[in-house]
């Protein structure tokens, strides 16, 4: 069953928020990754908000979860790069 709690949308818009605040992050992967890293990392970011603002109509507590993971994966893509592909700034 949906929670759809004052609470739970609260929530959800936080991490809607969130998700939005990393976008600038994913942006600024421009300063070390190549061109078609950064539009591979902008297309991963506009599936997870699509993902989110789908969360929030069913399931908004989960919300939360989506800028967790577009962090995390932010932080993989760019690490991996540094390490395998010799991406500097």
């Amino acid at each position: 069953m949906a929670d759809k709690s004052v609470w739970a949308r609260v929530l959800g818009t936080v991490g809607l928020v969130g998700h939005v605040f990393l976008f600038f992050w994913y942006l600024a992967s421009g300063l070390l990754a190549p061109l078609w890293a950064v539009i591979g990392l902008l297309a991963v970011w506009a599936a997870l908000l699509g993902v989110g603002i789908r969360l929030m109509r069913t399931r908004p507590l989960l919300v939360l979860l989506v800028p967790v993971a577009a962090f995390l994966i932010w932080v993989v893509v760019i690490s991996a790069g540094e390490r395998w592909l010799g991406w500097t700034a």
